[in-house]
């Protein structure tokens, strides 16, 4: 009869783990308070906020049900590997083994979840995609960046509100700006915060040349209590213009686009996607009080290069990834020196092995602090 006890002992280690990290005791404590506070009769006096706390409600359900799940999966596997030990049947051997594998994967995907340890990765994210040096090539790889993060955003079931677009002189786009909502999202996406580099044969030139172009990701998280915010109105510039999207491309063509400028800070937010000024104005002013407490926030350098990185000069040398589709095909982060071969792949959204090590290489920077 085959020895199963290494395997289980090493899953019940993980299971320890696993209830460290996804917070079970907290989850359990927490719950209670929940459904008093979504048993409120004036719950729905302020939609924003009941519909936070629903959100945080069914998260904490499925944290406690994915635990308790594989900790009776566990249990019930134990529990026959011992009565096979007992009586000695060998014939329920490949049951307890395909159990055991699929616990172990079930658990290394779930260890993914161990890597968002970040202060605000639970959070939604504003992001921010800007072309760099290259010209035309540099707006159409703005384009390409902005329909990456859409395709990624879709495949793992996020909602993306996409709040203003530029788009180019000749193609392409100089900028956009979103906010992708979901589980972690700003987890995810604090990997994309840099300088984006992409080498192909240019479709703009006609010798067919090898080009180089560069754009630029922003990643914030976009805070819950950015009411917290106080601006005072002679520091901001509004201004209302038509948005720019070309027949409805990106966004909804209005009259009533509105562009904020904080002039201590200069950061800039604009919103068109909305159907009338005073919506997009409430949406720009929103996005402006999030960006504006990540900076009170991470007033030290120390703590800037830390959430999201320096920013640098959107040129030559400055990159985090390169992406080459031409004379080879390559996508290398230069920050972990993960290389991936299938750049079509990842320009079509598949970005979470990116991601991913990005996360890792982080936790094995902080470890070695």
């Amino acid at each position: 009869m085959q020895d199963f006890s290494p395997r289980l002992s090493a899953l019940e280690s993980r299971l320890a783990e696993a209830r460290g990290y996804l917070r079970v005791d907290q989850l359990l404590a927490r719950r209670p308070q929940l459904e008093a506070e979504l048993g409120r009769p004036d719950l729905w006096d302020d939609q924003d906020a009941a519909q936070a706390l629903q959100r945080e409600f069914a998260e904490l359900g499925d944290d406690i049900e994915l635990f308790e799940g594989m900790q009776t999966r566990l249990e019930d596997v134990a529990t026959l590997a011992e009565l096979a030990r007992e009586e000695g049947d060998e014939s329920l051997e490949d049951e307890i083994a395909s159990e055991l594998g699929a616990l172990e994967a079930d658990f290394d995907s779930l260890e993914l979840r161990a890597l968002f340890t970040g202060e605000y990765d639970d959070l939604d994210a504003i992001v921010e995609v800007n072309s760099g040096a290259g010209g035309v090539d540099a707006q159409d790889w703005a384009e390409m960046i902005l329909r990456m993060y859409l395709r990624w955003a879709e495949r793992r079931g996020f909602d993306v509100e996409l709040d203003s677009v530029s788009e180019g002189t000749e193609a392409g786009i100089s900028s956009a700006e979103f906010i992708i909502k979901g589980r972690n999202a700003y987890g995810w996406m604090r990997s994309e915060h840099g300088i984006h580099r992409l080498v192909r044969i240019s479709p703009f030139d006609n010798n067919a040349r090898r080009q180089t172009s560069f754009a630029s990701v922003k990643v914030t998280p976009l805070f819950d209590d950015v009411e917290d915010v106080v601006i005072d109105d002679k520091d901001l510039r509004i201004d209302v213009y038509r948005s720019s999207g070309a027949g409805g491309q990106h966004v909804n063509v209005t009259d009533s686009a509105v562009r904020i400028t904080h002039l201590p800070s200069g950061i800039v937010t604009s919103c068109q996607n909305e159907r009338s000024q005073h919506q997009n104005k409430d949406r720009a002013m929103t996005m402006l009080k999030a960006k504006l407490l990540e900076a009170e926030r991470l007033r030290q350098a120390e703590k800037v290069a830390e959430i999201t990185g320096e920013d640098s000069a959107v040129d030559f040398g400055s990159q985090d990834r390169n992406y080459v589709l031409q004379p080879y095909q390559q996508v290398k982060d230069l920050r972990t020196g993960l290389e991936l071969n299938s750049p079509d792949a990842v320009l079509d959204g598949e970005i979470d092995e990116l991601m991913e090590s990005y996360l890792q290489w982080m936790r094995s920077r902080a470890a070695a602090t």
